[in-house]
């Protein structure tokens, strides 16, 4: 299992240092632009494609990142009708459940998207940059989403297993 974390830790460390730099850059563009148009009145032709490009790619990333820690918005309503933890975990289960089940149908439909992008090779207009790329962010994004989820659904059934063997 150490050799698990270990991947992990270095996977999140390559979304952190990539959430930050394509943060950074859109930031910096949008910036940029708005001083070379309204300042300038320079036309920046191109920056919202890389704008757009660099905004999958920190979106798709930051969920991804959202799952890993299991920060990412959950309605948790269950626990304000109860205060019974097996009956807690057992609803958790079923939201991992549902999660992984939808992971899947997210890396199907996320590859049929990305194999059409590379299939059809349409480009942006300015740079002539492949549509896959961006497109990719969400075939990254959703396996990724699949990997925690799988890893949150075996560790939400070893935590209910331990539970039903003390009791």
């Amino acid at each position: 299992m150490d050799y698990f974390a270990r991947i992990d830790n270095v996977v999140a460390s390559i979304l952190k240092a990539a959430v930050t730099v394509l943060g950074l850059f859109i930031s910096f563009a949008m910036v940029g632009g708005i001083i070379f148009r309204a300042l300038l009145g320079v036309q920046v032709f191109g920056l919202e494609e890389l704008v757009l490009m660099a905004a999958m790619w920190l979106y798709m990333l930051g969920a991804a990142l959202a799952s890993r820690e299991r920060s990412h918005l959950s309605a948790d309503f269950f626990q304000a009708f109860t205060d019974n933890e097996v009956l807690h975990d057992i609803m958790r289960l079923i939201a991992t459940t549902l999660s992984v089940v939808m992971a899947v149908f997210f890396v199907t439909w996320s590859y049929s998207l990305f194999s059409w992008g590379v299939e059809k090779g349409q480009v942006t207009p300015v740079f002539s940059i492949p549509q896959y790329i961006a497109q990719g962010s969400l075939l990254v994004a959703s396996i990724l989403l699949l990997l925690y989820a799988l890893r949150d659904l075996i560790h939400d059934v070893r935590k209910l297993s331990r539970k039903a063997a003390t009791q």
